[in-house]
């Protein structure tokens, strides 16, 4: 996955947006004012911050070594670092990012939860 793809992808979620505060190299990607992705698009390899089902993530890493690791300067019990420039099938890339946004969807209050669902 192209790091242009990644921004896309992040930012086709409803209400995602992209912001920069820890500095103009890292992209945050947020929705309801929480991150559900961290990245540096210009680093190589492309990598990602992605929250995680605790279960989820420990199955991840034994399945993916070296590719999917526990998150880098986060809780490394919710937070995976995965590798996104090809060594994993663009598809699973896609779905772990999916399912981080899903994570910090379920975990907003209900009323901004409402917000996202219409349409």
């Amino acid at each position: 996955m192209s790091p242009q793809e990644l921004r896309a992808l992040c930012l086709s979620f409803e209400a995602a947006v992209e912001e920069f505060p820890f500095g103009p190299e890292f992209s945050v990607f947020k929705v309801g004012g929480r991150m559900f992705a961290l990245t540096d698009l210009g680093a190589r390899p492309l990598k990602v911050n992605l929250k995680c089902d605790p279960e989820d993530a420990v199955r991840l890493r034994a399945g993916h070594p070296g590719l999917i690791v526990p998150g880098w300067h986060m809780n490394k019990r919710h937070w995976n670092t995965v590798t996104a420039d090809g060594g994993l099938p663009d598809g699973l890339v896609r779905e772990l990012v999916e399912d981080s946004y899903d994570l910090v969807v379920a975990r907003l209050p209900r009323a901004e939860r409402l917000r996202l669902d219409r349409p």
